[in-house]
């Protein structure tokens, strides 16, 4: 590239950009419902949590490789192969007793999250319920108690 093309273009870029700012946003149509609040009902809450809690409980279960099959000693039946491979000089032995605790920590963090899901998911649930009720006593028409949902109607 010539010296005076890189000058011409830096001219032509000058030109076209405007000194005054100039916001980014969303185009108008975002598709969906168009209201763009995030909506998520008790039920919903509720539903993830339990299934968070199915997920803890099965992997736990079934995720242990380091306990499975133990022998009088506790160790499991993959501990116990390691354990008779490096007895042998096998390089394997080491490399397995590797694996098991990568996979026994990879186990643990998977664990915590689905824990932290399920718990995280009963609190915001009853925090929300409580919510709902505190409202619920404060706002009333006539003195009978207006919902949430009938409250929403008239912001629409």
């Amino acid at each position: 590239m010539a010296w005076d093309e890189w000058e011409q273009l830096k001219s032509d870029a000058a030109q076209r950009s405007s000194t005054q700012m100039q916001l980014n946003q969303l185009p108008a149509d975002r598709g969906g419902s168009g209201d763009g609040d995030l909506v998520v009902n008790q039920d919903d809450l509720g539903a993830v949590g339990h299934e968070a809690f199915i997920l803890y409980e099965d992997l736990r279960r079934e995720a242990d490789i380091a306990g499975a099959s133990p022998n009088k000693d506790g160790a499991g039946s993959t501990a116990q192969a390691a354990a008779s491979l490096k007895s042998h000089n096998f390089a394997t032995g080491a490399a397995l007793d590797t694996t098991v605790e990568i996979w026994t920590s990879q186990v643990k963090s998977v664990l915590q999250a689905c824990a932290h899901i399920s718990n995280h998911l009963d609190f915001t649930k009853k925090l929300h319920a409580s919510d709902d009720a505190k409202i619920a006593a404060v706002v009333s028409r006539d003195g009978d108690v207006v919902s949430v949902s009938e409250l929403d109607k008239y912001f629409k």
